[in-house]
């Protein structure tokens, strides 16, 4: 078995991954079939088209394009299925997804019916492979902290397998800072905060979320890595970082894969996680992931291997359950390295 080989097969954890984000061209030209959605994508070849980005607002606007496209709860169910059948297919055995609600509730859709869809495909995908997921909400920061605020009511009165919420979105004009009370709110109900900051603003932006929001993990963080002391302060803390290295490309918050930040947050003790973000928008998936760091990077199968291993002890998973899967990650670790 050569070394590319073992790490397609390396198990591994996805902590960052938007369900809407996760839609396959095929499934979504599909959905625009079925609904009769208004869209100028016509084609397969329209919405392989539709998914180049010129920099990181305009992949904000294709992502609103898309929203526009899922005009009912149905079929959330069928897009979450499919994201974690690509996630058991790269040997991942736990996601935690990323689900904007209000994006869709304010386009007339119900968040209780489209959470059902979810779950119902997190179910199906359980039962076929095994692979376990769990929710984050993003609050979505372009809509305000009163608007999140109603959110976290939403999730008080129907949470169904919710374990955190995020503030996604445009960083640009949109800081972590007045999200404050909202965070607050969020860790009164005993869920897990993350903040998306430091891909598309400085590191401003992840100071706001470490220092106002007490965060546990950042999304992205690209730009953490120009600012020493809030590196050390990540390391402190204790902060995950959810790396995205091949969205961090497509977007341009890096110009090349070799200048992605993922060896200085290592090399500065903060955990990293790799990620997919929104794979079939970007033409990847967990396995090109770990492959480009090998490839790009240099990444031994050993340090790839600590990442997965570092993925578990940042998830938000229960610490029995963190134990178990450690144990099981370490026995198929020692089965591929012999066949190596």
């Amino acid at each position: 078995m050569d070394t590319e080989e073992i790490i397609r097969r390396l198990p591994k954890i996805e902590q960052h991954v938007h369900i809407v984000g996760s839609t396959k061209p095929e499934t979504l030209l599909r959905i625009i079939e079925d609904s009769g959605a208004e869209t100028k994508l016509k084609t397969l070849d329209d919405i392989k088209g539709f998914f180049r980005y010129r920099d990181f607002p305009h992949f904000i606007s294709v992502y609103s394009t898309v929203n526009d496209c899922i005009i009912d709860e149905k079929y959330y169910e069928q897009i979450t299925y499919e994201m974690l059948e690509s996630d058991a297919g790269c040997n991942v055995k736990h996601v935690e997804a990323i689900f904007s609600a209000n994006d869709h509730v304010r386009r007339g859709l119900d968040y209780g019916e489209m959470l059902d869809a979810i779950n119902r495909g997190i179910r199906r995908a359980k039962r076929k492979w095994g692979i376990t997921c769990t929710i984050r909400v993003d609050l979505v920061r372009n809509y305000g902290p009163g608007s999140a605020l109603t959110q976290l009511d939403w999730l008080r009165k129907k949470g169904d397998n919710i374990v955190a919420v995020d503030i996604g979105g445009s960083e640009d004009g949109f800081p972590p800072e007045p999200y404050e009370a909202v965070y607050k709110k969020a860790r009164d109900l005993d869920l897990h905060l993350v903040a998306h900051a430091g891909e598309a603003a400085g590191p401003e932006s992840v100071w706001g979320a470490v220092k106002t929001l007490g965060v546990e993990r950042i999304g992205h963080g690209v730009t953490a890595a120009s600012d020493p002391e809030l590196l050390r302060e990540l390391r402190t803390r204790g902060v995950g970082i959810e790396t995205c290295p091949v969205s961090n490309l497509r977007t341009g918050a890096i110009k090349t894969m070799k200048e992605h930040p993922i060896r200085s947050f290592i090399k500065n003790g903060i955990k990293v996680s790799v990620n997919s973000d929104d794979p079939p928008m970007f033409n990847t998936e967990m396995n090109n992931e770990y492959l480009q760091l090998h490839r790009e990077l240099g990444f031994s199968v050993d340090e790839l291997m600590r990442i997965s291993l570092d993925s578990i002890e940042t998830s938000f998973l229960p610490a029995k359950k963190k134990e178990e899967l450690r144990e099981k990650f370490l026995v198929e670790y020692r089965g591929l390295v012999s066949k190596g």
